[in-house]
């Protein structure tokens, strides 16, 4: 027997701050990484000589090993304990940014990188199951929100960290800093969170495989795809390689006893369409920032701290404001604060990619950043609380593991295709032929957030029936729905 969330134990009755740091400070450290990378691409450029494809890597390493383990991880959490696959991912991650920061050439960078994306698999889905686990039906709107505006942090300080650190030291600092983070977190989680259990089932292997070899397939590919020449035929072959593994895992998880990522999740309206939103919007806000902050550095000139304080009025906005859309997301509903945050975001990279020369004053910038920060806030929480509305709390694992996946996906092949829509258009890390290279890329990530908006509307309201009747209440039935529904599920949670 284990604890359960349904159980009165004494460690469910932890503080909920405490449970909240236990819970969000590993995913904070993963989150922080990604922008941080991103913002050091410049300096990684002049300093090992980095290619414009080696510099995709970097991020693509670690998303794509990222991708291709989180459902194994959740798999792992459900049969041996989610607290126990959440510490080894907390330490794997700090492994990998031991071994990023002792990196002297870029393979061993991307390779560092790559076991940083495998620890961070067994941290971010992990993270929001035992949150939504560890706390009350009434408090976990505002439980979300808060771990909502963890990430919008941790997106929001990677630049300014990132750019103060190499001001002051070097780009190696920027992973030393998750060694002391990592030391401190597993032992508050080990003592704070529950270790929850799933379903004992088999590791689905043949789906991981499937899954990652797929999507590597598809990625390499486009990564490759401009200089071996899209007609070629090892691009061709690898692109048509790459779909069938993916078939091949959707044919496989059908008939699977114990499937990595159970197809029935998608019967439920709220979960698909908020996995389809999920992916449009990471394909188009991060492809379009890996260009972006590049931009400020290669055409204006700026140091990365400059360019991280330049970002600001866009990487700020989710810290405020995504834990107010978690708590309004059961009045408002779900559906309303995504279709808004979507539609500023695309709106936003119209309007930078509209005004992007050469000589662009930064000024001119700051209300676009602003208009694409409050976008992002908006999608952050209300898409979490939309994703786990009507599942029952034992399959809140895999459903986090998918949507992560969706997610990570999405950064993946967004960096990836308009990296390629960029040099494609004779685009190098030069202020000369930078911009008219760039600009059509980030149109391009426009407008695939202006499809997602489309989607969006189909989401269900995601507003409280009960908040509706009274909004003084701040309980919401939608999240209530949440809590498991039969005896059944009940023993899964309780027994091991």
């Amino acid at each position: 027997m284990t604890d359960s969330p349904l159980a009165a134990s004494p460690r469910r009755a932890r503080p909920f701050a405490l449970v909240l740091a236990a819970a969000s400070l590993p995913m904070f450290m993963a989150t922080l990484d990604n922008l941080v990378m991103t913002n050091a691409l410049p300096v990684l450029h002049r300093d090992m000589g980095a290619s414009v494809e080696e510099l995709q890597w970097f991020v693509n390493a670690y998303t794509l090993a990222f991708a291709g383990a989180i459902l194994v991880a959740s798999a792992l959490g459900d049969r041996f304990g989610r607290r126990t696959v959440f510490a080894i991912g907390i330490a794997l991650f700090g492994a990998g940014s031991v071994f990023a920061a002792l990196s002297t050439d870029p393979g061993q960078l991307i390779a560092a990188r790559a076991v940083q994306g495998l620890g961070a698999a067994g941290v971010m889905p992990l993270s929001l199951a035992l949150l939504s686990g560890a706390v009350a039906p009434a408090r976990r709107p505002l439980a979300i929100g808060i771990w909502g505006g963890v990430s919008g942090l941790g997106v929001a300080v990677g630049p300014l960290v990132g750019g103060a650190i190499m001001e002051g030291w070097n780009w190696q600092a920027i992973f030393w800093l998750n060694v002391p983070v990592a030391l401190i977190a597993i032992p508050l989680a080990l003592v704070v969170l529950a270790n929850d259990f799933g379903a004992r089932a088999r590791i689905d292997v043949p789906g991981a495989v499937l899954a990652a070899a797929g999507v590597l397939a598809l990625v390499h590919a486009i990564v490759r795809g401009n200089d071996d020449g899209w007609d070629s035929v090892g691009v061709i072959a690898e692109i048509a390689l790459g779909a069938a593994l993916v078939a091949g895992f959707l044919v496989w998880q059908a008939r699977a006893k114990a499937p990595l990522m159970p197809l029935r999740l998608f019967r439920d309206r709220s979960f698909s369409i908020t996995n389809i939103v999920g992916f449009a919007f990471s394909f188009g806000t991060f492809g379009a920032v890996f260009l972006l902050i590049q931009y400020l550095q290669v055409v204006g000139g700026s140091s990365p701290l400059e360019a991280a304080v330049q970002t600001t009025p866009w990487t700020l906005a989710p810290m405020f404001i995504a834990p107010v859309a978690g708590i309004l997301a059961p009045r408002v509903g779900t559906r309303v604060l995504l279709v808004l945050g979507l539609a500023l975001q695309g709106v936003a990279l119209t309007w930078i990619a509209a005004v992007m020369s050469t000589d662009l004053d930064y000024p001119v910038l700051i209300a676009p950043f602003v208009m694409a920060g409050v976008g992002m806030a908006l999608v952050f929480a209300p898409s979490a609380t939309a994703l786990l509305a009507t599942l029952g709390l034992v399959d809140h694992a895999k459903a986090s593991g998918v949507n992560s996946t969706v997610r990570e996906l999405g950064v993946a092949l967004g960096t990836a295709v308009m990296t390629a829509i960029f040099v494609g258009a004779g685009g190098e890390l030069m202020p000369d032929l930078y911009v008219d290279a760039a600009r059509p890329a980030v149109f391009t990530g426009a407008a695939v957030l202006f499809a997602a908006t489309v989607v969006a509307l189909w989401l269900p309201s995601g507003k409280s029936a009960t908040d509706a009747a009274n909004p003084g209440t701040a309980e919401s039935t939608e999240l209530d729905a949440t809590a498991p529904e039969s005896s059944r599920e009940r023993e899964v949670l309780t027994t091991g």
